[in-house]
């Protein structure tokens, strides 16, 4: 019997051979998009999962107060490794002190220089990272001259000589010995781009000012890594070390800073890594949701079609419903004949759908920034595509099931079956809910689309095209004078000059700030930036009030430059003349400038100060002549820096490239969108064209007799365009209220935000309104100008 139900799905489907294209055509479309949202789920859901104990590792975090809000840093003090594992060491079975990741030079032989991401640390992290040894074992740090180095920067240097026991030189300073060679991390680790790691103990030599610092728990420069013990979690043991901090800080900056340590498990460093307020706000999950909840609507699109083409040529099942009732076949006999034609739509459409998915996946890898595939030997993968289609055939299945084995044998064997005029409104329900969906997702769109234009254009204090930054050295910085005279003698550089902190980051910053009028409790962290004389005229910052530094005034060593947010945040009605303290220290304020966009374009401006007291330099920003080509200066600053400096790479970036990559991610989440947007309108379609050409096909003799009394082709067209286009104004009464709801919450996460404008869900539904008429276009024009006789000749 049940072979026999596949021999019948397979004849209606070789006998419709339209509507069979279409529902395999949209289920496959709607599978394939689902296919794809979920192993980017998948795949940001595994983010750090490779290393052993993922459950188990967390990084040291605290919250502090600063500038009047409650901030959440991941930075440390070196002390507190010593100091956690000294008085809670029951709870933890390693604690590694590491410096940031940053790029360090590394050199083999001679001249052979490389530059890779690498970072300082304990000798437990081999085995906290769960190293995956090539060459070595877990154990290479112990030697304080040693390093571990990935399998890439192996070849990179070694090529296929064996690495083990060869010497390198870090940042041409410090000899270490290859005592281990391990797997280079995943794409979806956090530690991707950790390309060597070197003793801490090896750091702390050689940097004697970190244990020389005047104020060592108040120096927070670097991470904490640990691994809890089996018996502890991470909330008891974060509460227990939740003052370590404070308790070592003097009475008076402990009540203004009011530092609480807590432990961010590895678990939520890449979807829950977002705080205000002290609070975790979430972070990349609510995307993952997002894109979760879409890729589900589209399936469901998919099988709205199947459903909707499946009742909607009811009357011509009806025949065989009746017959086999008559025969004496019960109503779940018939209820599984027509689920066994959903399953088998189901799985030819996840057959067709795998390629698709292959075809497109290089293109959405290109979207995502990912590098995912499909795991074609994981028997997880078939099992889970198994049941993903059963439940897929059973949700659009279910529908025309229960619909269609419910017919009255006798009404449709007299000829006497209609459908009935309520019949159809299940129909428009889900057709409705298609359009609200369509709706919807173009709407949300151009929201994201608008967002990142927002942000891309609003002032950024600077004119970023044209600027070059690269990192100074102590040789270049030694002659940085005779350096850029040269630079500007060529005439293929406009203006050079030094900073502690790049147009687009920041990297050194203070709290030892007050001013006269400053609350004594009020905790501060100002970025400062400290400069050359010629960093003004070089990145073309805007003064507002006062004047720039310059080299003739001794005095302005002793004097400050505000931004606009700092003005703001101080107060000061008449800023320039104001004298402010730093360290101790007497500074006038002699300039304001426009606020500088240096981190996230998406939130306010800090409040930030520039000096030139001559240390702490470690960038150097150039701006390129406008009429001379950029890849002819960058030739010529390589080879200027190559001179002053031979023992340094010259490594170098565009400003307006480096504060593109700030709209990245969300450019990403909008591509993402657009592409899942379109394949969402494009099953749409396919579902409108059945039911348009079926709507068609009903009204045949309908229309040959308006036109037999002189209908015009434009009145027909209409006639047959005025349901869809009703449902479609249906549903704008639903999808625009809903879509701007979500939209302005998704809006709220932005301190600077753009407007949800009328014209955004006017452009949306008309969009809508066309795609939809060109879709049922075809048929409606088609049968309204067909001939009339051959429609009304059977009468």
């Amino acid at each position: 019997m049940i072979l026999n139900f596949f021999k019948i799905a397979f004849r209606n489907l070789k006998k419709n051979k339209g509507y069979t294209f279409i529902n395999v055509g949209g289920f496959a479309v709607g599978m394939s998009i689902a296919i794809l949202v979920g192993i980017w789920v998948y795949d940001e859901l595994s983010f750090n999962k490779d290393h052993t104990n993922y459950d188990r590792i967390g990084r040291l975090m605290h919250h502090v107060n600063f500038n009047g809000e409650r901030m959440s840093l991941i930075y440390m003090p070196y002390l507190i490794g010593d100091e956690i594992e000294n008085t809670f060491s029951e709870d933890f079975k390693y604690i590694v002190m590491s410096t940031l990741e940053s790029e360090h030079v590394l050199k083999h032989e001679g001249d052979r220089k490389f530059k890779f991401v690498g970072a300082f640390m304990e000798e437990d992290a081999p085995i906290l990272l769960d190293l995956n040894m090539v060459e070595g074992n877990q154990q290479g740090l112990s030697d304080p001259s040693s390093i571990l180095i990935a399998k890439s920067i192996a070849i990179a240097i070694f090529g296929n000589e064996g690495a083990l026991g060869k010497f390198l030189e870090i940042d041409n300073k410090l000899r270490v010995k290859v005592t281990g060679v391990y797997e280079d991390f995943t794409a979806n680790s956090d530690f991707e781009h950790l390309k060597f790691v070197a003793p801490w103990k090896l750091y702390l030599n050689n940097e004697p000012s970190v244990r020389e610092h005047a104020s060592p728990w108040q120096y927070n420069n670097f991470q904490t890594f640990v691994q809890l013990d089996d018996n502890a979690s991470f909330a008891n043991t974060s509460d227990k070390i939740a003052e370590v901090i404070h308790d070592k800080l003097p009475a008076d900056e402990a009540n203004r800073f009011k530092k609480q340590v807590f432990i961010h498990p590895m678990s939520k460093w890449h979807l829950y890594s977002e705080f205000k307020n002290g609070k975790n706000t979430g972070g990349r999950i609510e995307y993952v949701r997002l894109f979760g909840i879409i890729g589900l609507f589209v399936l469901l699109m998919a099988c709205i079609n199947f459903m909707n083409l499946s009742t909607a040529r009811s009357e011509k099942r009806a025949k065989e419903v009746g017959v086999r009732k008559t025969m004496g076949s019960p109503k779940y006999q018939l209820i599984i004949q027509f689920f066994i034609e959903a399953f088998v739509i189901s799985f030819i459409a996840f057959i067709i759908a795998l390629p698709i998915v292959v075809l497109i996946l290089p293109f959405f890898n290109d979207l995502a920034d990912k590098s995912m595939e499909l795991p074609w030997k994981s028997i997880g993968f078939w099992v889970l595509g198994s049941v993903f289609c059963l439940i897929t055939g059973v949700l659009a299945g279910s529908y025309p099931a229960l619909y269609l084995s419910s017919f009255n044998p006798v009404s449709v064997l007299k000829g006497t079956f209609k459908a009935g005029k309520y019949s159809a409104i299940p129909r428009k329900i889900l057709v409705i809910l298609q359009f609200s969906i369509s709706i919807i997702l173009i709407i949300g769109t151009i929201v994201v689309f608008r967002q990142v234009e927002f942000a891309r254009n609003k002032p950024i204090g600077y004119q970023k095209d044209g600027l070059v930054v690269f990192n100074t050295t102590d040789l270049i910085h030694n002659s940085f004078e005779s350096f850029r005279i040269e630079l500007l003698k060529s005439g293929m550089i406009e203006e050079v000059a030094e900073s502690a902190n790049s147009t687009t980051d920041y990297y050194v910053s203070d709290g030892d700030i007050s001013w006269e009028g400053k609350d004594p409790d009020l905790a501060l962290e100002f970025p400062i930036n400290n400069v050359t004389p010629e960093y003004g005229n070089t990145i073309g910052w805007s003064i507002t009030e006062g004047r720039d530094f310059s080299r003739d005034r001794e005095s302005d060593h002793q004097s400050f430059i505000l931004n606009e947010a700092a003005v703001k945040f101080m107060q000061l009605e008449e800023p320039v003349g104001t004298n402010v303290m730093w360290k101790g220290k007497s500074f006038q304020v002699i300039g304001v400038v426009d606020d500088i966009v240096f981190e996230s374009p998406y939130k306010p401006v800090r409040p930030s100060i520039f000096q030139m007291t001559g240390d702490r330099y470690y960038l150097i920003t150039a701006r390129v002549t406008p009429e001379v080509s950029s890849s002819e200066a960058i030739n010529y600053i390589r080879s200027s820096f190559q001179t002053y400096d031979p023992t340094v790479p010259f490594d170098f970036k565009f400003v307006d490239q480096e504060y593109d990559k700030k709209f990245r991610y969300e450019e990403r989440v909008g591509k993402l969108a657009t592409f899942f947007a379109a394949l969402a309108i494009l099953i749409s379609c396919l579902g409108i064209y059945g039911l348009s050409a079926f709507m068609a096909e009903q009204r045949i003799k309908e229309i040959g007799i308006r036109k037999v009394l002189g209908a015009p082709v434009f009145n027909l067209w209409a006639l047959l365009s005025k349901d869809f286009a009703m449902l479609l104004i249906t549903s704008m009464i639903f999808a625009i209220p809903f879509a701007y709801y979500f939209m302005n919450n998704w809006l709220q996460n932005y301190q600077y935000r753009t407007n949800l404008s009328f014209w955004i869900f006017l452009v949306a539904a008309i969009g809508a309104m066309v795609i939809t008429l060109i879709t049922i276009s075809y048929h409606s024009l088609k049968a309204a100008m067909s001939n009339p006789i051959k429609s009304l000749k059977s009468e």
